[in-house]
């Protein structure tokens, strides 16, 4: 019996060792690491990070566009499109899910609620009640989604970047891996297999001129690493917010008649191009963009076609 004990309190050790290793140096985020070009929005949840882009010239339209990124990769990601639609007078909104980049990291479930709270409450918090044009990437489409169920009255149009919705599952959510305790130990213990080293892109470069190519995405996504809670986030994310079959909710968008756009890389292999045509039968109203070599890093591989393309639907749907 004393040996079994023995063994069991070797192994719990020989387990926690890398955990602890792997979250001891992790910094509580403040005030003070956030980037000066940007602020920190005092919401319900906690603090959120945020930044304004103005435009330029005399061609100020006075909308504005808000910017929604998706699971793990926060506000950077849209670094090729924001002065496409800045030089075409809109103002531009990011800002950083809680749990990623510069924003906190409560202690609370991540589910949908969430997320649409925190996008409402940013709003607020920075005074607009005229309708916003929202533009969503990957779990970012969803958000979009279920923000303009809750209140379309503020919604003007939705663009849709490879947004997730139309899996009917995905391997590895609700196994072993995501369990209590078991979830948080793996998460971390592997989080270099998980995220933030190597490769964290289907590709690793584009021609295009405004693409964030491999280095400088690493760099900027690795940031948001040394801060406790990020990685909490991403795994309450995967509890909490059922990701994979939003059918219903696109459906109930199909009715409301909201000017839409969904641009799609053919060679997807995060959220398969396949969905498109889901879309297309819940929204039928949406207009398309297909990519034909295009992966799930079009946002940030091809920006000068995915930016102008949205850019000329949004000016298409001005007041």
């Amino acid at each position: 019996m004393n040996s079994l004990l023995i063994v069991n309190f070797v192994l719990l050790i020989v387990l926690y060792l890398p955990y602890l290793y792997k979250t001891i140096r992790l910094k509580k985020i403040n005030k003070s690491h956030i980037p000066e070009e940007g602020s920190w929005a005092e919401l319900e949840d906690g603090n959120i990070y945020y930044r304004w882009f103005e435009p330029e010239g005399e061609d100020v339209n006075g909308e504005t566009v808000v910017l929604i990124h998706g699971f793990s990769t926060p506000s950077f990601v849209w670094g090729g499109l924001i002065d496409k639609f800045c030089q075409s007078g809109f103002k531009v909104l990011v800002y950083d899910h809680f749990g990623r980049g510069f924003s906190e990291r409560p202690r609370i479930n991540y589910d949908k609620e969430l997320y649409v709270r925190s996008l409402k409450g940013l709003l607020d918090n920075q005074e607009i009640s005229q309708k916003v044009h929202l533009i969503g990437y990957s779990m970012g489409g969803p958000i979009v989604g279920y923000f303009t169920e809750n209140y379309p009255k503020l919604t003007k149009s939705m663009s849709l970047i490879a947004p997730a919705g139309f899996m009917q599952r995905m391997s590895g959510v609700n196994s072993w891996t995501t369990k209590p305790i078991i979830g948080e130990w793996f998460w971390h213990v592997f989080s270099n297999k998980i995220y933030g080293v190597g490769r964290m892109s289907e590709t690793s470069y584009s021609d295009d001129p405004l693409s964030i190519n491999e280095d400088e995405f690493l760099e900027n996504f690795n940031k948001q690493l040394i801060f406790k809670g990020f990685t909490e986030s991403l795994l309450s994310t995967v509890r909490c917010f059922n990701l994979f079959d939003c059918r219903r909710m696109y459906k109930d968008l199909g009715k409301l008649n909201i000017p839409t756009f969904v641009a799609w890389g053919k060679m997807d292999g995060v959220v398969p191009y396949s969905g498109s045509e889901n879309l297309k039968e819940c929204i039928p109203h949406v207009e398309l963009l297909t990519i034909e070599e295009g992966t799930h890093d079009i946002t940030y591989r091809q920006p000068t076609e995915v930016g102008e393309a949205i850019n000329k639907f949004l000016l298409s749907n001005r007041q």
